[in-house]
C-alpha cells in the first residue's frame, strides 16, 4: 500500500498473503519504483515539447510524368478479320513495327483492283475536264472571229452608207443644178417668145427653147428619181448596219452560250475528280490500315484479341504496349481536407511497396528508405474515390529514384507541414483539428 491515507484497512484484513503488499512495504523497493516512475513522467513531459513535423499523408502508385509514356492500348482504325500475327506477348516493338494484318470485309472494299480502277477514273475525268476547257478556248477563238468579222462587216456597211450619203449630196447638187438650167431654160424660152411676137426671131428658135426647156423639165424628174434613190440607199444601208449588229450579236451569243455551258461541265467535272481523288485518298489510306502497327518504341504486354479468322469491329482494342522510353512520376491521392495544404511545386517524401524503409512520419529527418519529390500537378476536381489527385516527379536534387520500379507499383507519399511540439499534434490529432494551414517559401518567393 502506498499509505496516502488515514483510513487504513489493514486492522480489518491480513495483507501479507499479497505480492504486491510486500513489495511496497519495504522501502527501497518503493524508492526505486517511485524513482522509475517519475524518470518516466519527466521523459513524457519532455517527449511532449519534443518538435513534430505536421504532414499530409497519401498513398497511390507508380506511374509516368507524361501522357504518352503511359500504358496504352492500340486500336484497329478499320473493322476487318484478323489474317496473321506478327508479335506475341513480351515481344520489343519499334514504331511502325507491325503488331497484325487485317483484310477486308466491306462489300464496297472487296474489289483487289479498287485503287487502279478508281485512278483510272480519276484519270478519265481530268481529260473530260480538259477537254471541256480546250472547247471553252476554242469557242473563245470562235467569238475573236465573229467580232473581227462583225467590225469588218459594219466597217464595210458603214463605207456603204457614207457612199450612200455622198451620193445623196451629189445628186442633191445636180438636183439644184438642173433647176438652175431649168429656170434659165425658161427664161429664154419667154424671152424668145416675146422677140417672136415683136418679129425679131422666127418660129424655129421659138421651138428650140421649148424644146430645151421641156428637156429640162424631164432631165429635173430624173434627178429627183435619182435623188429619191440615193437616199433610198442611205436608209438601206442603215438597215445593213443594224442587220449586220443583230446577226453578228445572235452569233456572239450562241458563242458565249456554248463556252458557259462548256466551262459549267468543265467546273462539274472538276468537282467529279475532286471527289473521285478524295476517294483515291481515302483508298490508299484505308489499304495501309490493313497493317496495325506500333506507335511508339515498347512492349507488348498483352493480346487483348486471339485467333485467326476472328471478325473485329472498328476501334477494338488489340493489344496492349508499355513504352520503352519514359519518365517515371508517382500518382497519389489525399483527403479533401488535406487539399489546401498542398501546392505545386512543394517538395515531398516518397516510398515504394517492396523497398526497405523505415518512416519517422514525424521526424522525417532519422526515416530510411524514402526519396525526394516535387509536386507537378494536382487536380482541381475531386476523383471517383473521394481524393484529390496528384502527380509527383522525382527531385533532381535529391537521390534517384531506384530503376528497378514497374509502373503500377504502390507507393506513399508524405508532403511535410510546419513544426510543432508533440503535445499540440496530439492535441489536434484528438480534436480532429486539420494541420495548421502552410504555403511553402517557394510560393511566397515566386509571388
Amino acid at each position: 500500500m502506498l499509505n496516502i491515507t488515514n483510513n487504513r484497512i489493514d486492522h480489518l484484513l491480513s495483507l501479507s498473503k499479497y505480492k504486491s503488499n510486500t513489495v511496497f512495504t519495504k522501502k527501497e523497493t518503493y524508492l526505486v519504483i517511485r524513482k522509475i516512475i517519475a524518470i518516466v513522467g519527466i521523459i513524457v513531459l519532455i517527449f511532449l515539447f519534443l518538435p513534430w513535423t505536421q504532414n499530409v499523408s497519401g498513398s497511390g502508385f507508380v506511374t509516368t510524368l507524361k501522357p504518352y509514356q503511359r500504358p496504352q492500348t492500340i486500336h484497329t482504325a478499320i473493322p476487318g478479320r484478323i489474317e496473321k500475327w506478327y508479335v506475341q506477348e513480351g515481344d520489343f516493338v519499334k514504331k511502325g513495327d507491325t503488331i497484325l494484318y487485317l483484310s477486308e470485309i466491306k462489300e464496297d472494299y472487296l474489289d483487289p483492283n479498287l485503287i487502279a480502277n478508281t485512278d483510272s477514273q480519276v484519270k478519265a475525268k481530268e481529260n473530260a475536264a480538259n477537254s471541256y476547257e480546250l472547247k471553252a478556248k476554242t469557242l473563245d477563238l470562235q467569238i475573236n472571229a465573229i467580232e473581227n468579222e462583225k467590225q469588218l462587216k459594219l466597217k464595210q456597211a458603214q463605207n456603204k452608207l457614207e457612199q450612200a450619203h455622198l451620193k445623196v449630196k451629189t445628186e442633191t447638187a445636180d438636183l439644184e443644178a438642173v433647176k438652175t438650167q431649168l429656170t434659165i431654160a425658161e427664161t429664154q424660152y419667154n424671152r424668145t417668145i416675146a422677140l417672136q411676137k415683136e418679129g425679131l426671131k422666127p418660129m424655129t428658135a421659138v421651138e428650140e427653147k421649148r424644146i430645151k426647156w421641156q428637156e429640162m423639165q424631164a432631165k429635173l424628174v430624173t434627178q429627183e428619181n435619182k435623188l429619191l434613190a440615193s437616199q433610198n440607199d442611205v436608209l438601206n444601208a442603215t438597215m445593213e448596219i443594224n442587220r449586220i449588229q443583230v446577226e453578228y450579236n445572235e452569233k456572239i451569243a450562241k458563242a458565249n452560250g456554248d463556252k458557259q455551258t462548256a466551262l459549267s461541265s468543265k467546273f462539274d467535272t472538276e468537282a467529279q475528280v475532286n471527289k473521285l481523288k478524295n476517294q483515291y485518298t481515302n483508298y490508299q489510306i484505308r489499304s495501309g490500315l490493313y497493317y496495325v502497327t506500333a506507335p511508339q518504341d515498347g512492349y507488348v504486354n498483352r493480346a487483348l484479341q486471339s485467333g485467326l479468322g476472328e471478325t473485329i469491329k472498328e476501334g477494338t482494342s488489340v493489344v496492349s504496349i508499355m513504352p520503352a522510353n519514359f519518365e517515371i512520376a508517382v500518382e497519389t491521392y489525399i483527403n479533401p481536407i488535406d487539399y489546401p495544404l498542398i501546392h505545386k511545386g512543394e517538395k515531398i517524401r516518397v516510398w515504394f511497396d517492396g523497398w526497405p524503409t523505415i518512416v519517422f512520419s514525424g521526424w522525417p529527418g532519422i526515416s530510411y528508405g524514402t526519396f525526394g519529390g516535387i509536386i507537378v500537378a494536382k487536380e482541381n476536381f475531386i476523383s471517383e474515390n473521394g481524393k484529390y489527385r496528384i502527380l509527383i516527379a522525382p527531385d533532381p536534387n535529391d537521390k534517384v529514384w531506384p530503376k528497378e520500379l514497374s509502373i503500377g507499383a504502390g507507393t506513399h507519399t508524405m508532403a511535410l507541414l510546419d513544426t510543432v511540439p508533440i503535445w499540440f499534434e496530439i492535441w489536434r490529432t484528438l480534436n480532429g483539428f486539420p494541420p495548421n494551414f502552410y504555403k511553402p517559401t517557394t510560393s511566397e518567393t515566386k509571388k
